[in-house]
């Protein structure tokens, strides 16, 4: 294969805007997204103890959730088309030239959309119509379709990092293997990662939604299990999420080393390469960062003597920016290391519990911990933005890496920024749509509740 470029080009403005337009999109489904993919098992989870113990809150709070979960799923849906026209009309010099290499993993994801919205429709509407284990298993579909919507999108964008499947000849696609393009390289990694991530999204940003409400006083058994089982899946998934994120940097010191120099700074090959945390891009140096002797050397391939392939083994103008995609990828991984401390925290908070008897959330240090676990959902969000940028500016200037550059791709027609104004008024008035009918559902009392539960009078209110 060989780059190429398309006659026609885009004037800067119109690139930026496409870019600005793209990037705005994206950043604001993949947050919807991920509650798609990770709101469903919370709410069967919380629907399975409740059936298990008998608890009418588990199963009213799996009930509010499964309301929400439609919510979502409808915004999502709205904001994924909006994605499938952008990618025709923002960039047709990539779906154009490479469609039938990608289009398998976009039309799977279709299927598992169809798939989890008929099982959404009967799971939501066969509460009370159902027998209470049969209705859950009507669920199992909905959690198996969200995680399979997102391994196929990951999929097709993981090809842009690793194409394969296709034999450029003359600037014509031929011989095209949608399978191998779609379980390319990048596949597993990038799949694995974007599905745990969706994961933490989903269980730490619910999580700190019911964190504000105890830090408010409401501390009963609905507000402490809508804390806990969120919470808690997000803590068991995060040390998972830290050693897939490690196996991901070293498929980008085999597969795209420039993108991997790109991300820690690195301008020139050599060995004993340290690793610099924080800093900005001056010159052809990071300044300003902290310096661990050898480190970056030793995270690769576990011995100082590694060699790291620097920037300066391809042409300034395939560099990314590297100031953005370091920052984005330091902060990324602190934030992982905050939720991981969080996880210890709980672990330990719950054995001193266990040891010394008394309520968990009414030991000493509670509060504070409440506080931080209130600011984990809106951090997990930063994290998973930070990480996109991560794969996107890193693999600037190139659309399909080492085949096609950004600029080839987009639209040669004027009059995007208008396209981008446009999405601005259209998102802003789904985001307030969302949240207002959010909000309100929160305050309805969706099924009665049972008398002899003593604190359930306020369940209702989140």
């Amino acid at each position: 294969m060989r780059p190429w470029a398309i006659a026609a080009a885009a004037s800067p403005g119109d690139l930026s805007a496409a870019r600005a337009q793209m990037g705005f999109s994206l950043a604001w489904h993949i947050v919807v997204a991920c509650l798609g993919v990770g709101l469903p098992l919370l709410t069967l989870m919380a629907e399975w103890y409740g059936i298990r113990t008998g608890n009418p809150a588990h199963r009213l709070l799996a009930r509010h959730w499964a309301r929400a979960m439609g919510v979502l799923f409808a915004v999502g849906a709205v904001s994924g088309t909006i994605l499938s026209f952008e990618m025709g009309l923002l960039w047709p010099g990539l779906m154009g030239r490479f469609g039938q290499v990608i289009g398998l993993p976009f039309a799977l994801e279709g299927i598992a959309f169809f798939i989890e919205a008929i099982f959404l429709g009967i799971y939501l509407y066969a509460w009370d119509r159902m027998p209470p284990r049969r209705h859950l298993l009507m669920g199992l579909p909905i959690v198996v379709a969200g995680i399979a919507s997102a391994f196929f999108v990951v999929c097709a964008n993981s090809w842009m990092n690793q194409p394969r499947g296709f034999t450029l000849r003359r600037g014509k696609v031929v011989h095209v293997d949608p399978w191998a393009a779609m379980m390319n390289p990048a596949s597993p990694p990038e799949t694995v990662h974007m599905i745990l991530a969706a994961l933490m999204v989903a269980s730490f940003l619910t999580a700190s939604v019911y964190a504000v409400a105890l830090l408010r006083g409401r501390n009963d058994t609905y507000h402490r299990a809508g804390f806990f089982i969120p919470f808690v899946s997000g803590v068991v998934v995060t040390p998972f999420q830290l050693v897939v994120g490690d196996w991901a940097a070293r498929f980008l010191a085999d597969y795209q080393p420039m993108k991997l120099a790109g991300i820690e700074g690195v301008f020139r090959t050599g060995s004993h390469v340290p690793l610099t945390i924080l800093g900005v891009a001056d010159g052809e140096q990071l300044r300003y960062g902290l310096d661990i002797p050898d480190g970056l050397s030793l995270l690769v391939g576990y011995r100082p003597s590694t060699v790291i392939r620097g920037l300066h083994e391809v042409p300034r103008d395939q560099w990314p920016p590297v100031t953005g995609v370091h920052l984005s990828f330091d902060v990324m991984v602190g934030i992982g290391c905050f939720l991981l401390a969080m996880g210890v925290w709980l672990l330990l908070a719950a054995w001193w519990h266990r040891r010394k008897g008394g309520e968990l959330l009414a030991m000493r240090g509670s509060r504070i911990f409440l506080l931080l676990a209130a600011v984990s959902g809106p951090a997990a969000v930063v994290a998973l933005e930070c990480g996109w940028c991560v794969t996107e500016l890193g693999r600037q200037p190139w659309v399909v890496w080492g085949v096609m550059r950004v600029r080839d791709a987009v639209n040669p027609a004027p009059g995007l920024m208008a396209g981008l104004w446009m999405v601005l008024v259209v998102y802003a008035a789904m985001t307030t749509a969302s949240v207002y009918v959010l909000r309100r559902m929160t305050r309805d009392r969706p099924v009665p509740i049972a008398p002899q539960e003593s604190d359930v009078q306020d369940y209702s209110v989140v």
